[in-house]
Parts: structure tokens; C-alpha cells; sequence
């Protein structure tokens, strides 16, 4: 396996190591230290550290600015990105963000369905799924293209994704299916 991003998690994969990840669940306020305390009790005990995209349809200070904050304390973020909140155009905005701020890391979710949370009401979005997701970020990092198809000139995301499914989710059939098509859009 060639790594392909300046991410350090990919490296110690590639290098068939055990990467070890923790998640961390951004508070539902706009305190900083919240992260800081959380990123500072498994710092040294981990790799990379995920941040949660509003987690179980409740809304919590967003990833993308809790991702920036570990970076900014020197920590390995693992960007979580659901398709439930943004259409392709935040999205890819959103990815471009985190490309600025040098994040180099995603992981591609769908997210829960938005009845399970705290705004049971909203709309939900689901422009593309995280198979579509996957693709996109894909796309932009390897191709330097937009879905508009607008070609970036420099700065495209140098992300190494990553994709999940919950094994344990009805329908159980196609769980594996799903997992196979994830891989195969670019994981």
C-alpha cells in the first residue's frame, strides 16, 4: 500500500502497524476547552482522534472547528462528515475548509436519521449518501475536480478516507454489501 496524503494515521496503517483511534463528541455548546480536556485525557494513548458530526442527530459544536483545535494542539484529527445536514455544496466547501487547516484525515458517514435527535422536525438532506461522499472526496483529492466539474488549480484535500457500517443494523443482508460498495468507491 502506497500512502498517497501527509497523514500520519495512513502512514502507520500502511505500514501495517495497529492504529489506535478514539472518538471524541464535541460539546453542545461553544465552550473550547471542552475539546482541549477531552483531546488532552487520551493524547497520549492514541494516534488519531475522531470527531463526532453532531452524533445521533443532536446538535453539538460542528467537527470541522473541533478538527482545528486538535490541530492546532499538534493532534491527528479524523474529520467526521455525515451527508445528513449538507447538500454537495457544503460538502465540498466543507472539505476544502479542512484542506485549508491541513486536516487530512475523513470518515464518511450517512449519519442517523435526524428523528432520533433532539430536532425529530427537521429536514433532513441526504443529497448523496457516504458511498457518494466517498467518491467525492476522491475525486477532488485525486482528479483536483469539483462535481461541477471546475478543476482546482492547487490545494486539493490530501485526505485519507476512511468509511463504516454498522454490522449490526437491519437489513443484516446487505451489510456486507454495503461495506464491498464503500470500498470499492474509493476506501
Amino acid at each position: 500500500m502506497n500512502t498517497t496524503t501527509p497523514s500520519k494515521l495512513e502512514k502507520i496503517i500502511a505500514a501495517g502497524h495497529l492504529a489506535v483511534t478514539s472518538e471524541c463528541g464535541p460539546p453542545r455548546d461553544g465552550r473550547p476547552g471542552v475539546v482541549e480536556h477531552k483531546a488532552n485525557l487520551i493524547r497520549n494513548h492514541v494516534d488519531a482522534i475522531n470527531v463526532t458530526d453532531n452524533q445521533t442527530a443532536v446538535v453539538r459544536q460542528c467537527s470541522l472547528a473541533a478538527c482545528i483545535r486538535l490541530k492546532l494542539m499538534g493532534l491527528e484529527p479524523v474529520l467526521q462528515m455525515v451527508t445528513r445536514d449538507r447538500n454537495r455544496i457544503a460538502i465540498q466547501s466543507d472539505l476544502l475548509g479542512a484542506t485549508s487547516f491541513g486536516i487530512h484525515n475523513i470518515l464518511c458517514l450517512t449519519g442517523d436519521h435526524q428523528r432520533f435527535g433532539d430536532h425529530p422536525s427537521s429536514a433532513n438532506v441526504f443529497d448523496m449518501d457516504s458511498t457518494r461522499l466517498i467518491q467525492t472526496v476522491k475525486l477532488m483529492r485525486d482528479e483536483g475536480r469539483l462535481l461541477s466539474g471546475f478543476e482546482m488549480q492547487e490545494g486539493r484535500p490530501q485526505m485519507f478516507i476512511g468509511a463504516a457500517e454498522n454490522p449490526f443494523a437491519d437489513p443484516f443482508e446487505i451489510r456486507v454489501l454495503r461495506l464491498a460498495k464503500k470500498a470499492a468507491a474509493g476506501v
